[in-house]
């Protein structure tokens, strides 16, 4: 399967062309980010949170503590809808009705297990970890039994998803295009800076390639 299939629940219905449910590009938004809104149901209330995750094939994993009430409530559900969501640019236009933004945005609709097996728990963690920074969690400190049995693993299986993606510039009403204002975009990016060390830290335990690496490419 190189694409979702399109029902009632993932179809894109404004903007039906700038919707894609090819999976390839479905991931590499998922991959390209660190946060994810999940939202959720708690007391009738509807809720969303963001939260860190990682992947594996077509599982999202989530963690927090025993008794976070967001994994709870997921957990009881059984199901989850989760969007994450990149701003690639500010585009400005001739009137207020045709300003936007470039973007690209995945959502995704989910089954939720509770990952209690410890070997499992680990390599979820490990996932959400080096998703953050590649190679991390090889070089921390192992976690103790305690903080295994203290965190609530979430697996999220996609069941569907579908992604939503502007790249363009400026529409205008052909009407304004000789109204004199400046009209473009304003391109942005998440940049990485310069690593700076805890005030706690050993003065002889330098910088580690991992981390010099994730700089210099971000």
């Amino acid at each position: 399967m190189s694409t979702y299939s399109i029902s009632e629940l993932n179809k894109v219905k404004r903007g039906a062309k700038r919707a894609t449910y090819d999976i390839t590009t479905i991931n590499g938004i998922l991959d390209a980010g660190f946060v994810g809104y999940v939202s959720y149901n708690y007391n009738g209330k509807a809720i969303c949170i963001p939260m860190a995750y990682g992947r594996i094939n077509n599982k999202i994993y989530v963690h927090g503590s025993q008794k976070n009430r967001m994994l709870l409530s997921l957990l009881e559900a059984k199901e989850a809808g989760m969007t994450i969501m990149h701003l690639d640019a500010l585009v400005l236009a001739r009137s207020g009705f045709h300003h936007s933004v470039n973007y690209r945005s995945a959502t995704l609709f989910t089954n939720v297990i509770n990952i209690e097996d410890p070997k499992e728990k680990e390599a979820a963690l490990k996932c959400v970890v080096d998703h953050m920074i590649p190679g991390r969690w090889e070089t921390l400190r192992p976690m103790n039994t305690k903080e295994l049995n203290s965190t609530l693993v979430l697996e999220m299986e996609i069941r569907t998803a579908s992604a939503k993606i502007r790249d363009e510039g400026v529409i205008d009403e052909k009407s304004d295009l000789d109204f004199p204002v400046w009209a473009g975009i304003i391109p942005l990016k998440q940049e990485a800076k310069p690593p700076v060390k805890d005030a706690l830290l050993s003065k002889h335990i330098e910088t580690p390639r991992h981390i010099i690496d994730y700089y210099e490419q971000n």
